[in-house]
């Protein structure tokens, strides 16, 4: 069986694109069936050294693993250096990771991504982060029979298996939670957010998207000091957040999409996005071509569902109980226009900040992400 076994690292455009389809080849399998494929061309610039900003400070190399001529698996090595910077550490990263239930193509591209990163003097390795923690992170281990909402992974059940089969071990876990839409908050906690929201004398005001640039900027600002202290958290640079927040523009709720304000001060913000799953699930190949396209144009703004992909509180507001007024607030408008309510997913298992209000809402995990590392073996010629 070793014998048929290649695991070889690609190079190039044409290299980039055999790596993209390898996930189709991966996921062409029964036990894949909860698999949405992604748009191609997102997936092609997360991958984009010269186009995608976050590749200025980083550098990546791509594996697959083929038997017999087929790609059974891939995965990403990636170095980021403004991880490193920030958090004064040699961390190297694994991403975009897609394997058969095949220990020894999995084990085969852990070694030759270890040995990439051992070479650039890395002394561990973390991950699944795609190509950021800023971007697609995490295994799913638990909830794979709920699909899976827009820019979140969704794996076979195996992949926890192949991964420490590697020597790989928990690191952290992420959660996912479902928000309720109107009626469906429990009438104590209603209550007290709006007693609340009277004595607090917080408004929410939506983006004006036709000054997205000066939206953005402003949330920048927040998200980096709302989040610094997070673990793994690495503030990315404006450029890169801007990229981000240009793509996602086409997917966010323009109700949804709200800041927070106390005396006139920006106190915290909220994006959500539609789950463009719904539409991605009749879109198989993951090509942009004219049918589909169409597709999205006019299956997007039918989705009353969706994700909360980035919030931000700032840190001297976060034992106000402020985040049940936002929870009320996107119950409130979800009831207005019929919406489904959302996904607050990616929540660090250990972010009492955000966790307790949620179980105060009687709320419980119904997904959860796991961030696997390893330890490599010192490198000769390399310091820790």
């Amino acid at each position: 069986m070793s014998s048929s076994l290649e695991i070889v690292q690609l190079e190039g455009w044409r290299g980039t694109s055999r790596f993209v389809e390898a996930a189709w080849r991966v996921h062409d399998q029964p036990a894949s069936s909860g698999w949405i494929p992604p748009l191609r061309i997102v997936v092609r610039d997360g991958l984009d050294r010269r186009g995608n900003p976050f590749y200025k400070q980083a550098e990546r190399a791509l594996f697959i693993a083929k038997r017999d001529g087929r790609a059974v698996g891939r995965v990403a090595a990636i170095e980021n250096r403004r991880h490193n910077d920030h958090h004064d550490d040699r961390v190297g990263f694994f991403g975009f990771f897609d394997c058969r239930d095949d220990q020894e193509a999995a084990s085969g591209l852990f070694e030759r991504a270890e040995e990439w990163l051992g070479d650039r003097g890395l002394t561990s390795v973390r991950g699944p982060v795609s190509p950021s923690m800023n971007h697609e992170c995490g295994v799913l281990v638990e909830g794979f029979e709920l699909p899976p909402v827009i820019m979140t992974p969704w794996n076979p059940s195996y992949y926890d298996s192949l991964i420490e089969g590697a020597g790989y071990l928990r690191a952290k876990d992420l959660l996912g939670y479902h928000l309720p839409a109107g009626d469906a908050v429990p009438d104590r906690v209603r209550r007290l957010a709006e007693r609340k929201l009277q004595r607090s004398r917080l408004v929410f005001r939506e983006w004006d998207f036709g000054a997205m640039k000066e939206m953005a900027r402003d949330a920048f600002d927040l998200y980096c000091e709302a989040w610094d202290g997070n673990w793994g958290f690495v503030p990315p640079s404006w450029e890169e957040f801007w990229h981000l927040a240009k793509d996602l523009k086409s997917v966010l709720h323009p109700e949804f999409t709200f800041v927070a304000e106390l005396d006139g001060k920006n106190v915290g913000f909220i994006m959500i996005a539609r789950d463009m799953n719904r539409v991605l699930r009749r879109i198989p190949s993951g090509r942009l071509w004219p049918l589909n396209i169409a597709r999205l144009l006019f299956g997007l703004p039918k989705i009353l569902s969706g994700r909360i992909i980035l919030l931000g509180i700032r840190p001297e507001y976060r034992n106000r109980g402020f985040f049940p007024l936002f929870a009320l607030e996107i119950a409130r408008r979800a009831q207005q226009i019929g919406a489904e309510g959302a996904e607050a997913s990616w929540i660090l298992e250990d972010n009492e900040s955000l966790t307790a209000p949620l179980e105060g809402m009687d709320l419980e995990p119904y997904k959860r992400w796991r961030i696997y590392e390893k330890v490599l073996e010192k490198v000769p010629g390399h310091s820790p």
